[in-house]
């Protein structure tokens, strides 16, 4: 492949990556959100981080893990339900890793 080539390729992405958060940066810099959209846009990132965890968290191989031994499970469950109560981000986070920690030690 060409040095061109590759420079293209490379502003290409940079496009295709830059393109999605700007498009809509524009379209609302002098406008009101919609109440629905905002709505919407505030559980993206606890949607997004959910898919995530989920697969490593309940899946060992292919076949689902809701055993007692699952730490990683337990860290989460502790995670979530702290969070939920407290609606912060840092200190569910840190029981849940300590958690963890904790049961692996044991």
């Amino acid at each position: 492949m060409s040095q061109t080539a590759i420079f293209l390729t490379i502003l290409g992405m940079m496009a295709v990556t830059y393109a999605p958060r700007l498009i809509p940066a524009l379209f609302f810099a002098n406008r009101p959100m919609p109440l629905w959209l905002r709505r919407f846009l505030a559980v993206v990132p606890p949607a997004v981080l959910g898919a995530l965890l989920c697969q490593s968290v309940l899946l060992e191989g292919t076949a689902l893990r809701f055993t007692l031994d699952n730490v990683l499970l337990w860290g989460a469950l502790v995670t979530a339900l702290l969070a939920w109560r407290t609606k912060g981000f840092f200190g569910p986070v840190a029981a849940g890793m300590a958690v963890v920690a904790l049961l692996r030690l044991i």
